[in-house]
């Protein structure tokens, strides 16, 4: 064989394995969206550090065969939609394989459009409006609940358990918040419970007397709280108990972060949330506490942010590529134990939801009731 015959066949040998499979030494990248600055920051880094978790455990577990290691591109989606579509068009371009994220529903809906353009594998690990797997998206999934089981799991404890007559409703006015607010009000008045008023606040707001006085006047049993970050359920908490309002408070899941205790202290005592049940005695949670340890205590959406990429990873592995279409194949195989649940994934990206009320006793989140067995723990 001369050397130009040579030349050729080695030509075509690297063409090959160009359109086949990986360059040697390549790394395999993929994305988190997530609010990483602002008022969200808390919730968007557990996010972003679930995922670093996610991949430690794989290449612990020998990594993926044909890359040279993972590499993650975290991008702030800050919680606002034009920014999350940039964050989302950054990734588009890094040629990522799949993206975790985001947190907000608002910045996940329209980020989501724009990698569905290029059939990029979304998995959210907390955005939980129902539109978010509604929309028809081929490659859209979610590892957390959604808004419309969490708003049955709360009236049916405002029923079952606290036999609430009367319920004021706040949000702010975002579209998680909001959405889920307007499942609740119309969930309680079909049961029979008085909605008083269903009030607003904005966005990023300190000061709540307003709305806490109308709350305080009205003496409801009970008050749903729907606000987008612990944060803000903190300061919500703190002016409430301040002003002697006595009513049962319950939260949703984005106020449940160990953020709520350490900013309301004794005020977030005896608060109520509704939350997804996480088995710590599994050996899949073990593991992930185990690998999230370097990056110190996990928080609300750090278990079901590591499972989004340990699946997404696992799927890659299994399909030993990153087609779109074969990844999503193999996710749409798995029924498996994560960290934060059983996975096991629906035609239409859902994963199913398995609410329960947690309170705040001691300055923790303890399990409480159970609306599927109307139980206390």
């Amino acid at each position: 064989m001369n050397r130009n015959m040579w030349r050729v066949l080695m030509l075509a040998l690297a063409l090959c394995l160009a359109a086949t499979g990986p360059a040697l030494g390549a790394k395999l990248k993929i994305g988190s969206l997530s609010p990483l600055t602002g008022p969200y920051a808390a919730d968007g880094n557990d996010i972003a550090n679930g995922v670093r978790a996610a991949i430690a455990a794989i290449e612990k577990e020998g990594g993926i065969p044909g890359f040279d290691g993972i590499e993650l591109m975290a991008e702030d989606s800050a919680c606002d939609p034009k920014q999350a579509v940039a964050a989302a068009n950054k990734l588009v371009s890094a040629k990522v394989a799949g993206v975790v994220g985001a947190y907000c529903s608002s910045a996940t809906i329209p980020a989501s459009e724009v990698l569905a353009e290029e059939d990029i594998p979304m998995l959210t690990p907390a955005s939980t409006n129902e539109k978010v797997t509604e929309r028809g998206l081929k490659y859209m999934f979610r590892v957390c609940g959604r808004d419309d089981d969490q708003s049955v799991a709360a009236v049916t404890f405002l029923t079952g358990h606290l036999k609430a007559k009367t319920l004021y409703v706040v949000d702010d006015k975002t579209t998680y918040s909001q959405g889920l607010a307007d499942n609740v009000e119309k969930l309680a008045a079909a049961k029979g419970i008085k909605v008083i008023a269903h009030d607003h606040v904005n966005q990023g707001d300190k000061d709540f007397s307003a709305v806490l006085t109308k709350i305080k006047s009205a003496n409801p049993d009970a008050l749903y709280m729907s606000l987008q970050n612990s944060a803000s359920g903190a300061l919500m908490l703190i002016q409430a108990r301040r002003m002697g309002i006595t009513a049962a408070v319950i939260g949703q899941d984005a106020v449940y972060h160990p953020q709520l205790m350490e900013i309301a202290k004794e005020a977030a005592e005896g608060a109520y949330l509704t939350f997804g049940f996480i088995d710590e005695n599994t050996e899949a949670y073990k593991k992930f506490a185990s690998a999230y340890a370097a990056f110190g205590k996990p928080g609300a959406y750090s278990g079901y942010a590591y499972d989004s990429a340990y699946v997404l990873l696992s799927a890659i592995k299994a399909a030993k590529s990153t087609d779109p279409a074969k990844v999503k194949a193999e996710i749409m195989k798995m029924d498996i134990q994560g960290a934060s649940k059983k996975i096991k994934f629906m035609a239409n990206g859902d994963s199913g939801s398995n609410y329960i009320i947690r309170m705040v006793k001691g300055g923790q989140f303890v399990n409480f009731w159970d609306p599927a067995t109307g139980k206390t723990y």
